[in-house]
């Protein structure tokens, strides 16, 4: 199942995505249910506008949670996953643009990311009990200003500026996280292409482990680390993070506009 928010005009809706199809939903996923849903009209996907799929309290990332990655920044395997966060006011959706904080950075790279879309409240979680509290699965991009994460002793400002959080286009409820392809491309050039079998934690872990930590709240998101293969944004560029079963995030850059 494919579950979205999207708007026609000023209203904004939540929505299942069935081939070409959105059919909007009486109540929010996170309120009914993703099985317990109730269908209220249907549209043209081609007629509405797809926004961010959650409206998440915070985002918690991932540093260095692909094995290559590590070897890609000569950084040693993490014996705990490494937390860190997004604020919301970060969240674009797809479509959307990247603006590019040039007034502060002058190295902004794209990362591709499985997003983990939290469905139910999350406290010290086991493992094994992890799949329980997961709505499901969207792609992701962790915009990151790469000279200031050098420059910073915490990675705040470096991952925190608003539109640097594309995630969507929508949320797979049906879908394994443990082996799939994830591919991020610049202007149709591949960049990124690893599985998700190269994750050092892997999305029942990071859940159970994040939330021994803070709890998750319905519609948080866990952005589980980025593959090999990260790289430059410049205004003008169009990145797509695409996921093996859940479809591609495109997103393109722009200047900062001065006021």
């Amino acid at each position: 199942m494919r579950l979205c928010r999207f708007s026609i005009g000023d209203v904004v809706s939540w929505g299942m995505v069935e081939g070409d199809l959105v059919y909007a939903l009486e109540t929010s996923p996170f309120v009914s249910g993703a099985h317990a849903i109730k269908k209220t009209g249907v549209y043209r996907l081609c007629d509405v506008k797809l926004l961010a799929p959650c409206v998440p309290s915070k985002i918690v990332a991932i540093g260095l949670n692909y094995r290559a990655h590590a070897a890609e920044f000569n950084k040693p395997l993490p014996e705990e996953p490494m937390l860190f966060m997004k604020p919301s006011t970060a969240v674009i959706g797809p479509g959307e643009e990247i603006i590019y904080p040039a007034h502060m950075s002058r190295r902004v790279d794209y990362e591709g990311e499985l997003a983990i879309v939290i469905g139910s409240r999350a406290k010290d979680v086991p493992v094994e009990e992890a799949v329980g509290h997961i709505l499901g699965y969207s792609c992701f991009n962790d915009v990151t200003a790469r000279d200031l994460q050098g420059k910073d002793v915490q990675y705040t400002r470096a991952k925190g500026f608003d539109t640097f959080a594309p995630i969507g286009p929508w949320i797979e409820t049906e879908f394994n996280p443990l082996d799939v392809r994830i591919q991020t491309r610049l202007n149709c050039e591949l960049k990124q292409d690893t599985s998700t079998a190269d994750m050092i934690f892997n999305v029942f872990q990071l859940v159970s482990f994040v939330s021994r930590v803070m709890t998750l709240l319905p519609g948080d998101c866990i952005a589980t680390g980025t593959p090999s293969g990260v790289g430059k944004l410049k205004p003008g560029d169009e990145v797509e993070v695409s996921i093996a079963g859940i479809g591609a995030l495109v997103n393109r850059v722009a200047a900062l506009r001065q006021s």
